[in-house]
């Protein structure tokens, strides 16, 4: 196979490329080029078949999916300028004075 100035053309209008007539002859050497060493891997089989390639180890392994309690640095009550029966008591707002 080969490419010809036409199809050089028409790839250039596909790709909104500007191509200088000046330089068309160099680029449809160039394109056939890379399609002539193409058509050579081509020809090349393989006679074994090389496993693909995965990144990491073949299996990760998982933890359970437990719930847990996550342990705090410090009792609720020592965060809190108040606490009593499990809640945080916290000043009344000036907003919620009407309620």
């Amino acid at each position: 196979m080969s490419i010809g100035r036409d199809e050089v053309l028409h790839v250039a209008a596909l790709a909104e490329l500007g191509v200088d007539d000046r330089e068309l002859p160099k680029l449809v050497e160039q394109l056939n080029r890379i399609v002539s060493y193409v058509a050579q891997l081509e020809q090349v089989r393989p006679s074994v078949r090389a496993e693909p390639f995965i990144a990491g180890p073949q299996a990760s392994p998982l933890r359970e999916d437990e719930v847990r309690p996550i342990p705090l640095a410090r009792p609720l009550p020592a965060m809190a300028p108040e606490f009593a029966e499990g809640f945080f008591l916290v000043p009344r707002h000036e907003a919620m004075e009407d309620q």
